[in-house]
C-alpha cells in the first residue's frame, strides 16, 4: 500500500468519526509525506491545522492508519507552505459529489422554506455545524439524543446569547430524528408560536384540538422559551403538555437565551422540569473556532479567501456566528463583483464602513445599568459600606468600567467615593478571577452588557 492509499483508507475511516464539515477543514490539503520506522509525517498547510490536529484528532487519525498498519507508533506533522492539494482535493471532491452537498451561495426561495409538518428547514443539519470547545457539550449532548430518543437526556436545554448557533442545532437534531426515524411525529416551533395557538385555540374554543395535536407528538421542540414569561396561558399548557410527553417517555428539546434560573416571571414548577435533563450552554465561539467557522462558509461557497482575509474577519468579529457570517459573505460578494481578491486593506475599508459601531458608553450609563439589574439605589454604590448585596454590584459596576469604558484605575476609584485606586485593581482583579468559575457571574454580566448596547 503506497502513502497515497494509506491516506486515503485512513481518511475513509476518520471521515465517519467526524462531522463532515468538520472533515473538510481540518483534513483538506494534508497528506502522508512519509512513512518511517513506524512514524508517519503528515504535510499540513499551517500551525493552526498542524495545533488542531495534534489536539483533537491525533488518536482518531493514529487508530485509524494503524488499522491498516499495525507497526505505525507515532505521527508527525510537516508544515507545507502552499502544499500540493490535488490528492487530498481530489478526494474531497468526490467525496462531496456523493454526499449531501452544503449551502450554495445563493439559497433558492425553497430553502428558506419550513417543513409544514415538523416545522424544520432542512438546511440546519449536525454535518453543517461546527463544532469548537465553545459548543462541543451541547452538540454531543444533541448527537447523543438522536440515538436514545427520549431516554437519555430529557429535556434537552440549550442555552446561550444570540446568534451562536443554537436555533441551527436543535432543529439539526430534529432533521437527524427524523432522517433516522422517518415515522417519528416530530414538531419545531417557537414559544412564540406555541402560545399564540394557545390563545387562538381559546379564543376558537378549541382547546381539545389543540392538546391532542401537541401531546401527540414523539419529538417536541421549542425555541426561544424564555418568552414565557408573564405569558400564563401558555406556561399553562406547557406545563401539562411537558407532563404528558415525559411521562410517555417521549422527546423534549427546549432553548433560550439564558439558564431556567436566570427566566423572570417563569413558574416555579415549569422552571424545575426544564432543569430535570441536561442544560448546556453555547457560548461564544474562541479564535480558533470562529476561523474554522469561516473557512467551512468560504468552503460551502465554492469561494476560498485569501487566509489573511479570513484571519482578519475572525479576529474582529468575535461574538455573533451570525454577524461573522454576514462579514463573510459580504467580502465573497465584493470579490465577485470586481472579480479578484481583495487585499487586507480593502477587506478593512469595507467591514468598517458596514460593521454597526459599538455603542459609546458613559461611567454614568455603566453605573445606573448595573444599580438597575441589582436592583439597588445607584447611590449605595458609592457608599463606604462592606455589604455583601451592595460589593458584588460595586466591583462588577468597576469592571465593567475598566474593560468596556476603559478608564485609568484612579479613575475609577474616584468615580466611587473617592477611593484610592488599589481598590479599584482589586475590585477588577476579583471579577476576572471569579468569571473563571462562577457561571452566574458570567451570566449577570453578559446580560448586563447586553442591556447596556441594545437598549
Amino acid at each position: 500500500m503506497t502513502n497515497e492509499e494509506l491516506w486515503k483508507a485512513a481518511l475513509n475511516e476518520i471521515e465517519l468519526e467526524v462531522s463532515r464539515a468538520n472533515f473538510i477543514t481540518w483534513f483538506k490539503n494534508t497528506q502522508i509525506a512519509e512513512n518511517k520506522e513506524g512514524v508517519i509525517t503528515i504535510n499540513v498547510p499551517n500551525t493552526f491545522i498542524k495545533e488542531w490536529l495534534e489536539d483533537k484528532y491525533q488518536k482518531l487519525i493514529l487508530k485509524s492508519l494503524r488499522n491498516y498498519h499495525q507497526e505505525i507508533r507515532n505521527i508527525s506533522y510537516n508544515i507545507v507552505a502552499h502544499a500540493n492539494p490535488n490528492l487530498n482535493m481530489n478526494y474531497l471532491l468526490l467525496k462531496k459529489q456523493k454526499s449531501a452537498p452544503l449551502p450554495e451561495t445563493q439559497l433558492e426561495f425553497k430553502e428558506f422554506q419550513n417543513n409544514n409538518e415538523t416545522g424544520l428547514n432542512h438546511r440546519y443539519t449536525l454535518d453543517s455545524f461546527i463544532v469548537g470547545s465553545f459548543n462541543e457539550l451541547a452538540h454531543a449532548a444533541s448527537v447523543a439524543v438522536t440515538k436514545n430518543i427520549g431516554t437519555l437526556y430529557n429535556p434537552l436545554f440549550i442555552y446561550g446569547g444570540v446568534g451562536l448557533g443554537k436555533t441551527h442545532l436543535i432543529q439539526a437534531t430534529g432533521n437527524e430524528i427524523k432522517k433516522n426515524n422517518p415515522a417519528a411525529k416530530i414538531k419545531y416551533v417557537t414559544s412564540e408560536k406555541f402560545t399564540s395557538e394557545v390563545v387562538d385555540a381559546i379564543q376558537k374554543n378549541e382547546m381539545p384540538a389543540f392538546k391532542t395535536k401537541y401531546r401527540g407528538y414523539d419529538v417536541l421542540i421549542i425555541d426561544d422559551v424564555q418568552f414565557f414569561s408573564r405569558t400564563v396561558q401558555g406556561q399553562e399548557q406547557l406545563f401539562h403538555t411537558f407532563n404528558t410527553l415525559y411521562d410517555s417517555n417521549k422527546q423534549i428539546i427546549l432553548s433560550a437565551d439564558r439558564p431556567p434560573r436566570s427566566i423572570g416571571d417563569i413558574e416555579e414548577r415549569l422552571r424545575s422540569r426544564f432543569e430535570g435533563g441536561i442544560m448546556t450552554d453555547v457560548s461564544e465561539p474562541e479564535y480558533e473556532s470562529r476561523l474554522a467557522i469561516l473557512k467551512v462558509k468560504s468552503s460551502a461557497k465554492n469561494h476560498y479567501l485569501l487566509d489573511e482575509t479570513l484571519e482578519y474577519i475572525a479576529s474582529s468579529v468575535k461574538h455573533n456566528i451570525r454577524e461573522l457570517e454576514g462579514a463573510l459573505t459580504l467580502v465573497i460578494a465584493k470579490e465577485k463583483l470586481i472579480g479578484r481578491p481583495l487585499n487586507l486593506d480593502q477587506v478593512k475599508e469595507i467591514l468598517n464602513k458596514n460593521t454597526q459601531p459599538k455603542k459609546l458608553l458613559t461611567a454614568t450609563q455603566i453605573i445606573k445599568t448595573v444599580a438597575n439589574y441589582y436592583n439597588i439605589e445607584e447611590k449605595n454604590l458609592f457608599k463606604k459600606t462592606r455589604k455583601k448585596e451592595i460589593v458584588k454590584p460595586r466591583q462588577v459596576a468597576m469592571y465593567l468600567l475598566r474593560e468596556d469604558f476603559n478608564g485609568s484605575y484612579p479613575y475609577i476609584g474616584q468615580k466611587f467615593g473617592g477611593r484610592d485606586h488599589t481598590t479599584a485593581i482589586h475590585s477588577c482583579e476579583k471579577i476576572i478571577e471569579d468569571l473563571k468559575k462562577d457561571e452566574r457571574l458570567i451570566e449577570e454580566i453578559k446580560k448586563i452588557r447586553e442591556i447596556l448596547y441594545t437598549n
